[in-house]
Parts: C-alpha cells; structure tokens; sequence
C-alpha cells in the first residue's frame, strides 16, 4: 500500500511504501484493556511530622509526686506546654489522633499506591498496531472527534517531509493550515480552556485537549512546541491511545521509514 508524502505547503511531493502495521487489524478490546492497566492512583499522603508536637510525654497520676497530676481531672494523654508558673501549666493535648490539631490515625500510605498492573507483551504489541492503524482510519479518527466528518479528512495516513520540524511556530502555524485544511486544524492545535465550577479553587483551574500528535524518528527534534511530540521509541498507549482509538496524528518519512524497519511491529 502506497501513500502520499506532502510538502511543508500541503502539495504531494512523492509517494512511498506503507509498512504492514496500518494494515492490520484494529482490536478495540485489547487497546482498551491496555489503556486500563495503565491507568494509576495518583499518589498522595500527608506530611509524616504533621501534627507530631513536642509534647511531655507521659503524665504521672500517682499521689504524693512532684508535678503529679492526681487529683486534677485531666487525662493521661501527652501535653504541649503554652505557658508555665512554677509547678503549674498551662497546656493542651497534642501528639496523638484524638487531641485538636494531632496526627491522623492511619494516614494514606504511598507505598499502597504505587501498584501497576501486568500487561502480556503479546497484548501490549497489538494495542500499539491497532492505535497506529487507527491512525490512518477516516472512519476512527471522525468518530474520535466529533467536530469532523469523514469527507473533511484528507488521506491518511498524514506523511509530511522532515523539513517540517525545522520550521518556527508561526510558519509550522500556516503549514498545518495547509496540510489539514481549516476544520482539521481547529482540533489539531492545544486550547487551554479555564474550567467551570469548583475545580479552579484546587489547583485545576485549565483543561487542556489532546489536539494533533506528530510521531518522528528517534533521533529528529522539532523546533515549535504547540503540539505534542513523540518518537518512534515511545509511541504508546498513553499518547497515541490518549481518549481512544482514531487520534489525529502526522508521520514524518524517517519516523515511517523506522517503523517499517522495526520488526516486531511488522
């Protein structure tokens, strides 16, 4: 299977052999089964000093001691000292779950989350096929987002020249209008939006969407940093499977030149 590769103006510059993989099969269930054992608990717990004051310690309630505390109706849990006068105190409960301002009880512990689960490399092989392939899938990627239809996508798989990561943000701006027309550039560029509701208050205040995806090979760089990046090395399910099947991706022709050339792909 052949495919276009376009120039930084839009325009077909040559055509080139397509590897097997954006042939094969697409398994839904298997990629979706992926996405899940990736997924993880943030971790999170709190301070391991929190609430740990310098109380006194233990509190004698034997009678006939020297700053005893028999007879004083006060319970035996450990004391901060405010203030004192001679052998009176003034002071309140600390250290412990049940005093004001003490430690939890039993606090979350990191190490409980820090738990990922196995995925079979078998499985894990064709998630990666299927997502490449869905790539170049009209049918996918329109279904992906639903701003488009299947007639607003040019043929896909989308292969550009290398020249394209040399270009500054402005240029690569006006490239991509040419390459993906205007509807599929109004969902290729990130928006940062600000949330509605109670989430800005707790440290979400922006949502982000995915926006286009460019797969070079594992030794270019891109200059413009408005859209995501990754190489070949790294394609994943984290970043080509971000939000399902069908992600809006372009292919430079050392990154399709490399993953023909890697054989467990093929």
């Amino acid at each position: 299977m052949k495919a276009s590769v376009l120039d930084i103006n839009g325009k077909e510059k040559s055509k080139m052999d397509l590897p097997m993989v954006f042939s094969e099969k697409v398994r839904e269930d298997i990629v979706f089964k992926v996405i899940e054992a990736k997924k993880r608990t943030q971790p999170y717990a709190p301070n391991p000093l929190a609430g740990n004051y310098a109380a006194s310690g233990k509190m004698s309630h034997r009678r006939h001691t020297w700053q005893g505390h028999y007879g004083k109706g006060m319970s035996r849990i450990p004391r901060k000292v405010m203030s004192r006068r001679g052998t009176q105190f003034n002071w309140v409960g600390a250290d412990i779950p049940g005093a004001r301002g003490g430690r939890r009880a039993h606090p979350p512990k990191i190490l409980s989350m820090l738990k990922e689960k196995k995925v079979n490399k078998k499985e894990l092989r064709f998630a990666i096929n299927s997502l490449i392939s869905a790539s170049a899938n009209k049918m996918l990627v329109s279904k992906k987002y639903s701003r488009l239809e299947e007639k607003d996508i040019r043929e896909l798989p989308l292969i550009v020249e290398n020249k394209i990561l040399t270009l500054k943000t402005k240029e690569f701006i006006t490239s991509l209008r040419n390459i993906l027309g205007e509807k599929l550039l109004g969902v290729a560029l990130r928006e940062r939006v600000q949330r509605s509701g109670k989430g800005k208050a707790r440290g979400r205040r922006y949502k982000t969407n995915s926006g286009l995806i460019i797969i070079v090979g594992d030794k270019e760089k891109m200059k413009a940093n408005i859209v995501e990046v990754t190489t070949i090395k790294h394609i994943g399910v984290n970043n080509l499977g971000n939000g399902g099947l069908g992600r809006l991706a372009i292919y430079t022709e050392e990154a399709i030149k490399e993953i023909g050339a890697i054989k467990w792909i093929n």
